[in-house]
């Protein structure tokens, strides 16, 4: 997993989303619980495949097989966060998304807030089995790869 600084995401990562901290992510340490950065994630991971890949969640499924993520800071409410992803790895059932959320707190700092690295296996809806990544989003997921 790449340690990530600030100025080097954009430059990294061709795809980001922006991520909106609701108030009920805070939890009594005034600051975004670490369980809610998974959500962040898989948010920011659902909107890459559909708008990098166009993945057809309706013919193709994914599947979460592992998380490896560092956090690095604390995320607080009014903080600007976006999610970056990209692609890092395609096997033949499975790939790997490289996913970093950065942003600008409320006192104007550039931060890295986590770093993680995500392995998704391609799956038939119907049985629940992992099949090959489809040939026309493993393209696409590496053509994006910065």
């Amino acid at each position: 997993m790449n340690n990530f600084k600030w100025e080097d995401l954009n430059s990294s990562f061709s795809f980001s989303e922006d991520i909106q901290i609701r108030f009920s992510d805070i939890d009594g340490y005034m600051h975004v619980n670490n369980g809610i950065y998974f959500n962040y994630l898989e948010h920011a991971r659902a909107m890459y495949l559909h708008k990098t890949c166009q993945w057809d969640a309706m013919k193709f499924g994914t599947v979460v097989a592992n998380v490896n993520m560092d956090y690095k800071t604390p995320i607080h409410f009014g903080d600007q966060v976006k999610a970056y992803v990209k692609c890092v790895k395609i096997g033949s059932s499975s790939f790997v998304l490289e996913q970093v959320l950065g942003g600008v707190s409320l006192e104007g700092k550039h931060k890295v807030y986590a770093v993680a690295q995500v392995t998704m296996v391609s799956v038939d809806l119907n049985t629940m089995k992992p099949v090959a990544v489809p040939e026309s989003y493993a393209s696409k997921m590496q053509n994006d790869n910065v």
